[in-house]
């Protein structure tokens, strides 16, 4: 699936069971319009599975992701993922006004993510 890539995918309405992606959102600089090609190529009864880090982790976990990040060169990029990354209320307003239905908005320690059928 294409949905990083800001235009839209290269496939027929209603193409796919399934489609995820995962550590990516935080990339997307239309993410309403992403979410909306989702819903286009997934068939009726697909589900999809969006999930990436949260901003609003606690502390303590950026520190432990920090400390765990191997090798140390990319940390600063761990960190400007999470600073990217949006919270799960700012997910649940993204979501107002696209194709998506239905959705659930999880979230844990590191991040969230974003589930339904179609």
């Amino acid at each position: 699936m294409c949905v990083a890539v800001d235009t839209a995918c290269p496939f027929d309405d209603e193409q796919f069971d399934t489609v995820f992606t995962n550590g990516s959102l935080h990339e997307w600089s239309q993410p309403q319009d992403a979410f909306n090609e989702i819903w286009r190529v997934l068939k009726k009864g697909g589900r999809f599975f969006i999930s990436d880090l949260r901003r609003d982790m606690f502390f303590l976990v950026r520190w432990f992701l920090w400390i765990n990040t191997k090798p140390k060169e990319i940390r600063q990029g761990l960190i400007t993922s999470i600073n990217a990354a949006c919270t799960p209320k700012e997910l649940k307003e993204m979501i107002k006004g696209t194709r998506l239905k239905n959705c659930i908005v999880a979230e844990n320690p590191l991040g969230l993510k974003l589930t339904g059928v179609k």
